[in-house]
């Protein structure tokens, strides 16, 4: 077993490019996979076709390592038969009115059966398959071997880093409460698995005999110092190249990430416990107080963010970030790669 996530993957440097759900860009996978590192796309909720279609898109926009991102469904989702919505959609209905959208009819299903999802991404073949809220099950981690694809796992706390390394992962993502985006936790209710990265990454290290990725709060080289000297073999960063001109996130995110605004944990715009800076849609959401379970309410307000991002109105979007979110200095992608390097070296 090798440590060295460079040895593990064939990259120059062990620098992660965190998934992005519905802000992933080829464009920024494929720079940070050129600079050397491990570019990551977050496929949550793609159709396996449009999968297949994404990672022809990286293959052909970098030759080198790519990885992709799926969520393990879990047993609390609920499905369009299961929910009244009524009352989530009383509560947003006025935002559809000042986008001049219609409020869209219940779906057949929320989203795409993971199985789909993976079948395809088996048949597309990327270097790295990384999930969240949970551990493959040993016919997947099979499937995925016999297709040469390495697999990374997501814990938040020390006993989901042990379930993912007995599990057969070949690398565990330890993510500290800093971390922008969903709170990923699947052992416990994330409210109980709120451990910070100074004391999680160095008792995962402990912990497991396969490669750690220390993730949150990791903007720049003293932070990767700092993940290092905690023993992490390698780092993921999400909200400091979210930030970057090359990202798919509007320009009003990245003006909320620039701007080093607080962040605040909620289930408005997802219905799962989430880290991002609060805008006027949180605080309405949350103010009235339905809030349909997950994956509904992603559904739900999807529908309005998507439409959010296109006339950029940073005040209905979902804006992820992490706590050192006011520590991001960098536009550009290949600046900030060489910043997170000089950590390392």
């Amino acid at each position: 077993m090798t440590r060295r996530l460079e040895d593990l993957l064939g990259i120059d440097h062990p620098v992660v490019l965190a998934p992005f759900g519905g802000v992933s860009s080829v464009a920024l996978t494929a720079a940070v996979s050129d600079a050397g590192g491990l570019g990551s796309y977050g496929l949550y909720g793609y159709a396996p076709d449009r999968i297949r279609d994404t990672i022809a898109a990286l293959r052909a926009a970098t030759a080198r390592p790519v990885a992709v991102n799926l969520w393990l469904p879990r047993g609390d989702e609920v499905a369009p038969d299961d929910v009244d919505l009524t009352a989530a959609v009383a509560a947003v209905s006025g935002f559809f009115d000042e986008l001049g959208i219609e409020i869209p009819e219940k779906p057949s299903s929320f989203l795409p059966p993971f199985e789909d999802q993976l079948d395809a991404v088996v048949d597309a073949r990327p270097d790295v398959l990384s999930v969240v809220f949970g551990v493959p099950s040993p016919a997947h981690v099979e499937r995925l071997r016999a297709a040469g694809i390495r697999i990374f796992g997501t814990a938040t706390t020390v006993e989901e880093a042990r379930a993912l390394a007995d599990g057969g992962v070949d690398a565990v993502v330890a993510t500290g409460a800093e971390a922008g985006g969903h709170r990923v936790s699947w052992l416990r209710p994330p409210e109980e698995s709120l451990v910070g990265g100074l004391a999680l990454i160095p008792q995962v290290v402990d912990t497991v005999d396969v490669p750690v990725v220390a993730a949150g709060g990791i903007v720049d080289r003293r932070g990767v110092a700092a993940a290092r000297a905690l023993g992490a073999d390698g780092v993921q960063v999400g909200t400091a190249f979210l930030r970057t001109s090359v990202s798919a996130a509007p320009a009003s995110h990245r003006a909320a990430i620039a701007s080093g605004a607080d962040t605040v944990l909620t289930r408005a715009m997802s219905g799962r416990l989430a880290r991002g800076i609060p805008n006027r849609a949180v605080r309405e959401i949350e103010h009235a107080g339905a809030i349909a379970p997950f994956p509904a309410q992603n559904w739900l307000t999807g529908r309005f963010r998507a439409e959010a991002a296109v006339q950029d109105r940073g005040d209905l979007l979902s804006l992820w970030a992490g706590q050192s979110a006011g520590l991001t200095r960098h536009d550009d992608v290949a600046e900030l790669f060489a910043e997170l390097v000089a950590g390392w070296s």
